[in-house]
């Protein structure tokens, strides 16, 4: 129940207004996203590659219904890479892009040329591109798009949320592409999602095993020990050294496990986001596992 209010809070203007509001809210926002300009993002892609981690770096923004918001998204991109350009760090440091961010609502045509520019300003600076995965009504639309992407970036890669029922064949199908497992941050109705956490759990696990003996790039975006102790299990199962996966973990949660991972040898690569259009993202993760409420209130008062 708290899970699907706060998504639905996470859709209401009036709701953004009070939650925006909160000197409280403010203050848990700034320990988990970067900052809201570039070089916010930049300089904890710094720190974070620094310490030997890796980072994937989304500017904040989603449902844009406005051309020029979603032309200036993109130059928003191609900024951020241009000034990661100069510091060498490869893939080490890629971008994360929401389609529904750069057009997808009002005419794919835009948001595949949108798309196109922020790849191949990627591809200059030897980094790349993955696509977040939104709801379960744009899965369709943007595996269109990743196709498409692919036929000049084949080194694009796309987020697949393992509580939608399809998940599991989409992962056969993309088991040779670099793809981003996660669980699922969406309200999604029960004739399509998986609702429980144990259900996910195992939805989870079945598109590990679908990706692992594939030719792709498995990257198991989890904070759950138990689902990285699986995932390292079905790594080595199917011949997979440490450079042939990763894992991948939220920016301000589980610091020591994401350095802890790094010093045992296993790629961990951290999701940054950043900008000024925080509130969607915000409210996501807390929704998403309704728990993370408290986990942030803990965060805040530094346990």
């Amino acid at each position: 129940m708290l899970g699907s209010l706060l998504l639905a809070g996470s859709r209401s203007p009036l709701a953004r207004r009070a939650v925006s509001g909160l000197p409280l809210t403010r203050k848990v926002v700034d320990r988990f996203v970067a900052g809201e300009s570039t070089a916010d993002a930049v300089a904890a892609a710094r720190r974070l590659t620094g310490s030997g981690l890796s980072v994937t770096i989304d500017h904040l923004g989603e449902e844009v219904r406005d051309p020029g918001t979603a032309v200036a998204a993109a130059k928003a991109y191609v900024s951020l890479l241009e000034e990661l350009r100069p510091l060498g760090l490869g893939d080490r440091a890629e971008v994360s892009v929401k389609l529904s961010a750069v057009g997808q609502a009002l005419d794919p045509g835009m948001a595949l040329e949108n798309a196109r520019q922020i790849c191949a300003a990627a591809r200059e600076c030897g980094s790349t591109v993955t696509l977040d995965m939104e709801d379960h009504t744009t899965v369709d639309a943007t595996l269109g798009v990743l196709r498409a992407l692919r036929e000049d970036f084949p080194e694009t890669g796309v987020a697949i949320q393992a509580y939608l029922f399809r998940s599991e064949a989409d992962c056969r199908d993309l088991a040779g592409s670099r793809v981003r497992l996660v669980k699922g941050a969406y309200a999604e109705p029960a004739s399509v999602a998986w609702q429980s956490k144990a259900e996910v759990d195992r939805a989870y696990v079945r598109c590990l095993r679908a990706l692992m003996p594939g030719t792709g790039y498995p990257m198991v975006a989890t904070h759950d020990d138990r689902l990285i102790a699986i995932a390292e299990s079905l790594a080595v199962s199917a011949g997979r050294g440490p450079d042939d996966y990763e894992f991948q973990m939220l920016y301000g949660i589980r610091a020591d496990r994401q350095a802890a991972l790094a010093a045992a040898g296993s790629r961990v690569r951290v999701y940054v986001p950043y900008g000024d259009d925080w509130y969607g993202y915000f409210m996501r993760r807390l929704a998403e596992r309704p728990a993370n409420v408290a986990f942030f209130l803990r965060a805040l008062r530094g346990k």
